[in-house]
């Protein structure tokens, strides 16, 4: 029920994952009045595959984290993560209130051993496919060892899920000199170089997009801005182009002569082929929507946590975890 456009969007999205996937069963969490309509606009039926469960509360886009875990219990945010946790669903989409979804299903599925703070990870398009880039948001203030772990779970995420063996970790800072950074990345520097991860260096902002690493670490903080920078880039230079082409009637033949080009670069810059930030750390896979999600980009939501519980990410991440914590008490 949450995002910008809560069923409306959702309802479709669903529709397009269970022509995609026939092994896949969905539980659609919210309003049952509204969603029973909006299943019988797009000629959909609940049966053994779609199911409906009923939530007679919504958390709003600017509700404080808080308030939502304390006061809608009843909310479609909270029931789809109780399904988690009792088993009845294997993963929770959702394109609602990011605080709330990280508060609820930290408290309802709780962190697995060995993680202090959960951390949001997504795909980042770089000239030759993508790396993963996290934290995103979930944590403002990272010690060493929160990003150590959060190299970790991303480690696991490009080796499981996008099929990067040794995945190569990267460690985002203002530069690539070992005095560069503060003393926190330094020591988290030491941590990662000590550890059995595939600890390439320092990474600046501008070699994200070259592909450098398949993960790059950074807190919480350092990593949404950069994320919704790269958002604005590309948003800004999409007009842009469009700008410029529009001019005239000689810039519009130009145009028309460069449409498979402007095409292609539309499908790689395009973030909704991207959609879908995963939780990660906890005991439970939990995927987060881009608020504004279309039917397409949220449907790639789904696309993401199917795969992670087809990997068994959390359960990977968990071993992994135990492996570098144990060799790091050892040294």
């Amino acid at each position: 029920m949450g995002g910008d456009h809560g069923p409306s969007v959702v309802v479709p999205a669903a529709a397009d994952v269970l022509r995609r996937h026939d092994n896949v069963k969905l539980l659609l969490v919210g309003d049952q009045q509204q969603l029973a309509e909006r299943l019988a606009q797009h000629q959909l039926a609940v049966g053994e595959r779609l199911e409906i469960r009923h939530a007679s509360q919504t958390v709003g886009m600017d509700e404080l984290p808080s308030h939502a875990l304390r006061n809608k219990k009843d909310s479609s945010m909270r029931v789809a993560i109780d399904l988690v946790k009792s088993g009845e669903a294997d993963a929770c989409v959702s394109a609602g209130n990011t605080g709330a979804l990280m508060a609820t299903a930290r408290f309802v599925l709780k962190t697995l051993p060995g993680v202090d703070r959960p951390a949001i990870t997504a795909l980042i398009p770089t000239r030759d496919g993508y790396t993963r880039l996290l934290d995103l948001g979930a944590n403002v203030d990272c010690t060493a060892e929160h990003l150590l772990q959060f190299a970790v779970m991303g480690s696991v995420l490009a080796e499981e899920v996008d099929g990067r063996p040794n995945p190569r970790i990267g460690l985002l800072n203002i530069g690539e000199e070992e005095i560069k950074g503060n003393e926190q990345i330094k020591r988290a520097a030491q941590l990662l170089a000590a550890s059995e991860l595939n600890y390439i260096g320092y990474v600046e902002g501008d070699r994200i997009f070259k592909g450098v690493a398949d993960v790059v670490v950074c807190d919480g903080f350092v990593g949404n801005v950069a994320l919704k920078t790269m958002e604005g880039v590309g948003t800004v230079v999409s007009e842009f182009i469009r700008a410029e082409f529009s001019r005239n009637i000689f810039t519009k033949l130009a145009a028309l002569a460069a449409l498979p080009v402007l095409r292609a670069l539309r499908s790689k810059m395009d973030s909704r082929g991207y959609n879908g930030g995963s939780l990660l750390g906890l005991r439970g896979i939990v995927v987060k929507s881009h608020g504004g999600a279309d039917a397409f980009s949220f449907g790639r939501a789904v696309d993401v946590a199917i795969l992670e519980v087809e990997r068994a990410v959390p359960s990977r991440i968990d071993s992994l975890l135990a492996d570098v914590l144990a060799k790091e008490q050892i040294s």
